[in-house]
């Protein structure tokens, strides 16, 4: 098949490049961290193609403001892989008129005018009574006439065509699919770039609180009530916030060319991101429910079960090269020494072709075509396993991220109430720094944890939405949306 790994999106990469962007435990923030836990098996890196464009717009003068629709909108009209697929569907309506031709009639036109002069001893032809030589001419020949031929029962070529009609079927539905995977993508890469917002703004209202406590470290020191090291301890919070702030800026200036390149924006297209972090939580499903839609919606595998069919039609069009096939033959026309003086002729025949010996070809090629049906057969077979795994994977992803947002929701706010304690006790001389310092580092973690929550959360939903096979028609209502 064309498509066995590609299910979803850069979810492998974007989260590990999520965890790198602001560390959770430690006040330098250059070590990229890997995703807290393990990726579900439908969460797999997508073909590279879907994060190209085959066309490119023209940069607008200004900030595109762009949403997530319309990012997707760009992304179906752009989009390489999209395009590819679409290229592929051609060649299979190409293929399909190319075995159509072979069961509609053939015809064909010729027009010659000639003069010719000929020995009739050649021929052997007795030279008739008053003539000295053999030689005849120079005499002219004018003929146009037409050619039609046409099968009226070859079932071999019947079977053929049926197949390639399931074949045609197939790459549409594989263009289906292509259109899923890049509402998947794009999907994907507007919510890193959410994400990677988020943590910008977050390191910047970070680095504005360490400045706060710097300024207050140093007014301490100046009236006596503080040591020196606690301004120095300040001082290489602010530095590592500002290191954050950097960091959090070049990955976001990034994850904006990759967002454009995935949806044929030029690279240097600025862009401001017009929708913040969606969150709803999904309704719950029914299992069974959800996979007997996905199994009816699924264009990966309705393009399947298309392909089987067509590999079942092509063993029937195998056995049927044993079969005798029915043609006619016809041509009309005018011939004579002049346009002016050609009569009208014509000629129709028919014949039937009859297979005697074909030195084992008929059976070689019906034990070739059952191989592949039974190929097909078993990845079929293998797909709808894969179908049944990547619901149940995605709708458990979206159970556990949703409670997870929660928690991490909470742990924002434990945070938040322990950095303002730990500022007033230190105010009130009754701790250190230290204890200051720790408490923003947990706001970092906690925030941290809070926006991968989220991202996870949404990724999750598109995976969900691709698995039943909805991606394109309810992206918007699996993200929150009306």
């Amino acid at each position: 098949m064309r498509k066995q790994a590609v299910l979803t999106t850069l979810l492998f990469a974007a989260a590990a490049t999520a965890g790198a962007q602001l560390p959770l435990s430690a006040p330098a923030p250059v070590a990229p961290e890997q995703p807290s836990q393990p990726l579900s098996p439908a969460l797999r890196p997508p073909n590279e193609t879907f994060n190209g464009s085959g066309l490119v717009e023209k940069p607008v003068p200004g900030t595109l403001q762009l949403s997530i629709l319309d990012a997707i909108d760009r992304g179906l009209r752009h989009n390489l892989g999209l395009l590819l697929s679409r290229e592929q569907t051609e060649s299979a309506r190409a293929q399909h008129r190319q075995v159509l031709s072979e069961l509609l009639p053939n015809i064909t036109g010729n027009v010659n005018e000639s003069i010719n002069q000929i020995n009739l001893a050649a021929f052997g032809i007795p030279l008739p009574a008053g003539l000295k030589s053999p030689v005849v001419g120079p005499f002219g020949l004018f003929d146009v006439h037409g050619n039609m031929t046409e099968t009226f029962l070859d079932l071999s070529a019947m079977n053929r065509l049926r197949a390639s009609t399931e074949v045609q079927k197939a790459a549409n539905f594989t263009l289906q699919d292509a259109r899923e995977l890049v509402v998947l993508a794009v999907g994907n890469q507007y919510l890193l770039t959410l994400a990677n917002a988020a943590r910008l703004d977050t390191a910047k209202a970070q680095m504005a609180t360490a400045e706060a406590i710097l300024q207050q470290a140093q007014d301490m020191k100046k009236a006596g009530v503080n040591a020196a090291i606690d301004v120095l301890r300040a001082q290489v919070q602010m530095q590592a916030q500002h290191q954050r702030v950097l960091a959090a800026q070049n990955q976001f200036e990034q994850q904006k060319m990759t967002l454009a390149r995935a949806i044929g924006l030029p690279v240097s297209q600025q862009l401001e991101l017009a929708d913040k972090v969606p969150y709803a939580p999904l309704p719950e499903l029914n299992i069974d429910d959800a996979l007997a839609q996905a199994y009816q919606r699924r264009p990966e595998y309705l393009a399947a079960e298309a392909r089987l069919r067509a590999a079942e039609l092509e063993v029937k069009a195998a056995k049927g090269e044993a079969w005798p096939t029915l043609q006619i033959n016809g041509q009309y026309g005018i011939i004579g020494q002049t346009p002016g003086s050609s009569e009208q002729t014509y000629n129709l025949s028919g014949g039937v072709k009859i297979p005697v010996f074909q030195g084992g070809r008929v059976k070689a090629d019906v034990a070739q075509a059952e191989t592949t049906v039974r190929q097909i057969r078993m990845q079929l077979d293998d797909l709808h396993n894969r179908v049944e795994q990547e619901v149940r994977s995605s709708l458990l992803d979206v159970k556990t991220s949703n409670e997870q947002v929660t928690v991490a929701g909470q742990s924002v706010g434990l945070a938040a109430e322990q950095l303002k304690q730990a500022q007033d006790r230190y105010s009130a001389g009754v701790s250190g720094s230290l204890d200051v310092v720790q408490a923003q580092e947990a706001v970092a973690n906690a925030n941290e944890t809070y926006i991968q929550a989220l991202y996870l959360n949404n990724v999750a939903k598109l995976s969900l939405a691709h698995a039943l096979g909805v991606a394109e028609q309810q992206t918007k209502a699996f993200l929150g949306g009306k």
